[in-house]
C-alpha cells in the first residue's frame, strides 16, 4: 500500500511520518536523555519489523517499505535527540531557596 504514486500511498507515509514525530515527543517525556533516543528508536522500529514480518506471514521486501522505516527511524531519532539535548541543556539553578538571616 505504500508508494509515491497513489494518495492511500502518500497518506499512509504521511501517517507514518506523523507517527515519528509524535513519538519523538514521547522519547522526551518517557526517555529525557539524548544518549538513548537512537537505542529506544532503532528497538520500537525493530520490533515494528518483526510484528510487520509475522502478520504478512513473510519478510518486508518492498523499496518503499524499507525507505518510509529508515527514513521515519532517522527523523524520530534526530527530532527526539534534539528535543532531549535542549532539556538536558537548561542551565541548572544555584540559588532557588532564599537566604536566611541568622
Amino acid at each position: 500500500i505504500l508508494g509515491f504514486s497513489t494518495p492511500p500511498g502518500r497518506l499512509s507515509m504521511m501517517a507514518f511520518i506523523l507517527n515519528a514525530l509524535t513519538c519523538a515527543l514521547g522519547l522526551l517525556y518517557f526517555i529525557r536523555r539524548g544518549k538513548q533516543c537512537l537505542d529506544f528508536t532503532v528497538t520500537v522500529h525493530f520490533f515494528h519489523l518483526l510484528a510487520c514480518w509475522i502478520y504478512n506471514s513473510r519478510f518486508p521486501s518492498t523499496l518503499t517499505w524499507w525507505l518510509v522505516h529508515i527514513v521515519c527511524t532517522a527523523l524520530m531519532a534526530a527530532i527526539g535527540e534534539y528535543l532531549c539535548m535542549r532539556i538536558e541543556l537548561r542551565e541548572i539553578p544555584l540559588n532557588s531557596a532564599p537566604k536566611s538571616n541568622v
